[in-house]
Parts: C-alpha cells; structure tokens; sequence
C-alpha cells in the first residue's frame, strides 16, 4: 500500500510539474477584519494554518478592500472596477474582453465558485458571468443559520433569501463553512492533473449570524475567563457605538472554524502535490463588525484597534485587510509594508502572473512587479466614495477618501469638512492634521474633485438602475403584446 501511495504521489508531482499554468485558489472571508488573525494582532483567535499561508506569502500591510462593505466590494473586486453605483451593478452588461472570468476560460483553465456571491441572478449569476461550476452560490447575502438546514433562521423563521445546494448535501450536525469547503475541496480533486482550475471560495463567515461550532464557543469561553483588557468595552463613534475588545467567544470560534477550513484545503494541494503549482491569495471584503448605529445596541463581532471604526466606514478599520499572495519558488515570502494594493488589483494579476494577459478599460492594475519586488507603490493615489450611509445600523456617515502616499484625506460630504492623516505615523487616525497642512489639505482636495468628476456620472453609478429600468420596459411591453 505504501508503494502506490507513493506511486501515485510521483505521478501527480509530475503532471503538476508538466502543467505549465498555475493553478489559482482564491480564498475571501466576509467582514473579516485585518487584526482578526494572530498573525495580525489577536491575543483570542487563534489562525496557525493562516499564519502559516501568510509566512509563506507576500504579505500587504497596505492592503485594502475596494469598499466598506460586503456586495460593492465583491463587484469591485470581479469587475476589476471602483464600485462607485454601491451596489451589485450588472455583471451580465460587462463586455466579453472585459470580463476576468471568461479570460481564463478562454485560456483553458476550468473555473468555480463556492460561498457568498450576493451579485445578482439571472446573467448576472456565477455560471452566466462565467464560472464553470457554481456551489452555494445565490442572492444570499448571509445564511439563516450556520448549522443544518442553514437556510432557517435560529427563530424558526425562514431566511430572506436561500443559500443553495448545501441542505441538499448536507445532514444534521453540519456546519456550512465545513460544507462548502468540503465542495471546494472536491472541485479540486476532480481536476488536478487534468487542466488547470482557478477556483474561490468566499466563506459566509465571518459575517453574521454569530454562531460557531458549539465545541469552538466553549473553548473561548474558558479562554476569555483567564483574559483582561483596560478601558471601556465600547466608545461613542459616530451615530453609534465601537467596539473596543476582541471579547466574543461566538466570532472567535468562527474565525478559529474558517482558519481549520483553510489548512483543510492547503493540505489537499499538498496531497495532490500541487501545492507549489497553486497560487493562492487571502483576503477579506472589507473590515470587521465592530460599529452598531442609532437604531439601537447590537452583538458587535469584533474591534479593529489599533484601527479605527470598522465595517461601513472609511476609516482604516473599514477598508484596511489582510492581503496574502503565496506562489512557492516565484514569490519571494516577505512582508510588504509599503505598497498600496485594493481588492479591484487582484483579478488583473492574477491574469498578468498566470496566463500573461492584460485587460483594458478597468480601474484595478497587475500588481505583478511588486509581488516580484520589482516596484514599489508606496506613492500611489487611491480612492473611495460612499454616499450609501447606515447611520442605523453601523453609525457612518456619507464620506469620500482619497490616500496618496503616506497621506489619507477623509471628507465628510454632508458636514463639508475635512481630516488629514499621516498613515505612516498614525495608523490610527487619531491625529487629524488639517489645519496644519493646509496646502496637502487643498491639494488633496482637487485630486479627489478631479477623480468624482470623472467616476460620479450616470454612465458609471446608474449601471444596475439603468439595467431594472430595461428589465421593467421590457416586461411591460410584452404584458401589452400578450394583451
């Protein structure tokens, strides 16, 4: 037994090895937040198999999501675009030679996705956008429940919307970041050594509902019995409040469940011996629940200090993640602590590394030379724009960012007034140096002008609207002709 298995491991080193394109895993966390890993900062969740990816990885201390939020950022992040319509846009309308997924069909490689899409349905779903396979993957924004039958609510009520193919799959006891590992898992098996594959999961977790694994809740409970922290559990901030302590046995435990998924999976590269032909990049939508609104206390998940505010806002706490790109014997482990990366980068080079293809007519670069430690983006220019507000539900307000550099200029658009932050000598945004500098302070000013001027029109923000305005003409024509 131990020959075959020894056999069959150098038959599938081989064909990896003969396989001339990278296979592409691409592993998202939904409101994960960047001090939500040990590696990061945690003293309660505990992430050896992501620590142990982010030791092997290029690792972006400046990296960023493309929005504050969970279903502008993923459009951002696939579309290789600013998300500046805030919501799904139309997947659908992107055009052939525009769209990243389609690029690597056309080059052979065979596509899935697995977990939280919330992009729309119709030509608008994984498989018309362009996926091969598609696996839990619907409207959903979250999950009824994170144990069978998912799609049913603690209370007994049915979920807004459906999670699909996991109850069918699935039995009682499940949990459903296991599940759809699990479908991962085995869309990898069925095409190792056969074509190459470039496959996403993006887990439903860390989102709420808080709930993990019953063992992992009780585990963390009786390690936040040994643990203190100084100051307030929460700070008024905004219409709301923050959370000030990493405190919740729940969002532990799940954080602890996704970091098990992620060793399940970079154990199944190295048992298929396609580990080091993988390219494997880790992230999150944008940052940690750590902010309830004027609509009343809620169970806050997590607290993003030493960053500030979290989820919905600008702030470095709502936009800042954990960014890790691995690609053993191409990209050299390190940690990258100057260049600027965002979400809408990471389809364009994962394009440029694996099929050496560049898309024109995007917002978001191949961040290639830097993974190679050719360039350095330490000096770019980036923005944000969020006009979409929760002041009821995570306190923000209508704001627009622009960093360039070390300087981040934060306007709040309602107020009409300004702050400015030197990220590199104040992570926390605690400092505000406008009436200091205001020459960066003005010059900031017009490059963000500049940039809504070009990206705030109607052609860009009314994408999704223009779209259901077609969709409604068009249903209300054929109701006249059937009549």
């Amino acid at each position: 037994m131990k020959k075959i298995i020894l056999i069959l491991g150098i038959i599938l080193s081989a064909v990896a090895t003969a396989q001339e394109q990278p296979n592409i895993l691409i592993i998202h966390t939904d409101d994960l937040g960047y001090h939500d890993l040990s590696i990061t900062g945690s003293e309660l969740y505990q992430t050896p198999h992501i620590d142990g990816l982010a030791k092997e990885s290029a690792q972006f201390t400046n990296g960023y999501s493309s929005y504050p939020r969970c279903t502008p950022s993923r459009y951002g992040m696939l579309t290789g675009t600013y998300p500046v319509n805030e919501d799904k846009g139309h997947l659908g309308g992107i055009p052939e030679e525009r769209n990243m997924i389609k690029q690597f069909t056309n080059a052979g490689y065979e596509t899935a996705y697995v977990g939280k899409w919330h992009l729309g349905k119709g030509d608008s779903s994984p498989v018309n956008f362009g996926f091969d396979y598609s696996y839990a993957a619907g409207e959903a924004g979250g999950v009824g429940q994170r144990y069978y039958p998912f799609n049913t609510q603690l209370n007994g009520k049915p979920a807004k919307y459906n999670v699909p193919n996991v109850k069918e799959d699935s039995k009682e006891g499940d949990y459903i970041s296991d599940v759809m590992t699990g479908a991962t898992i085995e869309f990898i098996k069925n095409n190792a050594g056969k074509k190459p594959f470039m496959a996403v999961l993006a887990f439903y977790s860390v989102h709420t509902p808080l709930e993990a694994k019953k063992e992992d809740k009780a585990r963390n409970e009786k390690e936040l019995e040994s643990m203190t922290f100084d100051g307030p559990a929460f700070i008024k901030q905004g219409s709301g409040r923050n959370k000030q302590h990493q405190d919740d046995a729940d969002y532990a435990g799940m954080v602890e469940n996704v970091d098990e998924n992620v060793g399940r999976l970079l154990q199944t590269l190295k048992d298929l011996g396609i580990d080091k032909n993988t390219i494997i990049v880790f992230s999150s939508d944008h940052g940690g629940l750590s902010n309830d609104g004027n609509k009343g206390e809620r169970q806050l998940a997590t607290s993003n200090l030493p960053l500030k505010a979290g989820k919905g806002w600008l702030y470095e706490g709502g936009i800042r993640v954990p960014l890790f790109v691995k690609w053993a014997d191409h990209i050299k482990p390190r940690v990258e602590d100057e260049s600027i990366v965002v979400g809408m980068d990471i389809f364009p080079t994962l394009l440029d590394l694996a099929i050496d293809k560049k898309i024109e007519g995007i917002d978001g670069q191949s961040f290639e030379k830097v993974l190679m430690g050719e360039e350095n983006w330490k000096d770019r220019t980036v923005f944000w724009h969020s006009r979409k507000a929760r002041p009821h539900s995570t306190g923000d307000a209508k704001m627009s960012v622009v960093r360039s550099g070390d300087y981040k200029l934060v306007v709040y658009n309602e107020e009409k007034r300004s702050e400015l932050y030197n990220l590199k000598e104040d992570i926390g945004e605690l400092n505000d140096l406008s009436s200091a500098y205001p020459e960066m302070v003005a010059s900031l000013t017009k490059t963000l002008k500049a940039w809504k001027k070009e990206y705030l029109v109607p052609e860009k923000m009314n994408m999704w609207k223009d779209f259901r305005a077609a969709q409604k003409a068009e249903k209300k024509k054929n109701k006249k002709k059937k009549k």
